[in-house]
């Protein structure tokens, strides 16, 4: 059995490291790749300072390469015994390589080197995010523009309020996700930030060449102040928390429409039989259960940023382990909404809907501010216009002018979609991946 990289002659309680250790094991699985991105940074930095050969630094990269690939194929396992990730990695270098294997650790303490596993794993999750995110925009972008003069009612406190339109429908929920990929950047940057030579959150007395790990690992700057460095572990997970809950928050209230919309009451949508279910017991049944999955899911991502910072809002300087309860909360969350991200998006790609709503009887009021603006137009003061619709409304004498002429921006008649598009391509822009990329290429190639 694997020694723990801490452990020295006292064997610890069974009953005690199963509570210590919790899920921590399975949590580390998706560190995995990120560790060994870490350790080639690391030691390419050892061998420039002098505290690794040349030729111990070649097969060490040769190794963690593998193993490297190992974790992206999924074959990646951490043996029983073996406590985490970082003990798994060098365990498996020590058995290909003999004690040089053991030298990878120099000038590091797990605390920094989980702080950068969390991050590098972090921004990768982040590109997918934005990735799956300008899918769906793209999406309704699309489907605005093509249904951009198909009438729906407006509501507001769910009352029939105003006409509006499918290209406003479609078009509002792109323009959303705009605003949560501008706080998703700011995220982004705060994740981007290199720990590694914190070690235990002190420093080392080793002569680390931090600048040079920051630019191998395609960091845009270093935490510098090494206490602040293991300071930002939690408030790291809690500002891109906010940025997932944001996402999210779009997509619930997406999905709580479409529920509505598609029920036989409303009558404006109608999903594709693939994304509804029946019931067990009435044969009629098409229930949004996939929509109804997405708005719970979403829901729950919401709440994330609350469950961690209850974790860590009370805590001083220093590391504690309390912090370990964050991974369990704050990975799965990306593949969550990622599914949810790739689940909207086909759905919304494929909606059918309504093109005649407006005609039923029932949304006539509707049309009583644009007869009350006419009236306005024509000259009459616009209270006395309101309360000219309004007495012939009570008195049952309204008569509506269907015809609908908004032009000013972001209306009916002016959607601004074109718009809309340039300042999501700007946003998209400023995360500015390529740097990452390129230095993660080329740690993998060399």
């Amino acid at each position: 059995m694997a020694q723990k990289l801490w452990e020295k002659n006292i064997q610890i309680d069974k009953d005690i490291e199963r509570f210590t250790v919790g899920k921590d094991r399975e949590m580390d699985l998706y560190l995995a790749k990120y560790d060994t991105l870490g350790s080639m940074a690391h030691i390419i930095m050892l061998e420039s300072v002098g505290l690794l050969g040349k030729d111990e630094l070649t097969p060490l990269l040769d190794e963690l390469r593998k193993i490297y690939r190992l974790a992206e194929s999924g074959g990646f396992v951490i043996e029983d015994g073996v406590e985490d990730v970082h003990s798994q990695v060098e365990l498996m270098l020590t058995r290909s390589l003999g004690d040089i294997g053991k030298k990878i650790h120099s000038g590091r303490s797990r605390n920094d080197q989980v702080l950068l596993d969390i991050k590098l794993f972090t921004r990768a999750q982040i590109r997918e995010l934005v990735s799956l995110t300008v899918d769906l925009f793209e999406v309704l972008i699309a489907q605005s523009n093509r249904y951009r003069d198909v009438l729906l009612p407006g509501y507001t406190h769910l009352q029939i309020a105003m006409p509006s339109s499918f290209g406003l429908w479609f078009g509002a929920y792109a323009e959303s996700l705009i605003d949560d990929l501008h706080l998703l950047q700011v995220s982004y940057k705060i994740c981007n930030r290199n720990p590694l030579g914190s070690a235990a959150g002190y420093g080392s007395s080793f002569p680390l060449n931090r600048a040079m790990t920051t630019e191998l690992l395609g960091f845009d700057s270093m935490n510098y102040n090494v206490v602040y460095a293991q300071m930002g572990r939690g408030k790291m997970e809690r500002t891109v928390a906010f940025a997932l809950a944001g996402i999210a928050g779009t997509l619930s209230k997406l999905a709580f429409d479409a529920c509505m919309f598609n029920s036989q009451n409303f009558g404006f949508i109608k999903l594709p039989d693939a994304y509804t279910t029946g019931s067990s017991i009435m044969p009629h049944k098409k229930n949004p259960d996939v929509f109804e999955l997405t708005r719970a899911k979403c829901n729950k991502i919401q709440g994330l940023p609350q469950l961690i910072t209850l974790i860590c809002n009370n805590l001083p300087s220093g590391y504690f382990r309390d912090l370990q309860m964050i991974k369990e909360l704050f990975f799965p969350s990306f593949d969550e909404l990622k599914d949810c991200l790739t689940m909207v998006t086909r759905m919304m790609s494929e909606i059918s809907i309504n093109k005649n709503i407006l005609d039923e009887e029932k949304y006539a009021l509707l049309f009583s501010v644009e007869e009350v603006n006419r009236l306005v137009l024509e000259g009459m003061p616009f209270r006395d216009a309101y309360k000219k619709v309004g007495l012939e409304i009570e008195a049952g004498r309204f008569s509506p002018d269907r015809t609908i002429c908004h032009t000013h921006e972001g209306s009916i008649g002016n959607l601004c979609n074109e718009e809309i598009k340039s300042l999501m391509n700007r946003v998209i822009k400023g995360f500015d991946f390529d740097k990452a990329n390129r230095a993660e290429n080329e740690l993998l190639i060399h």
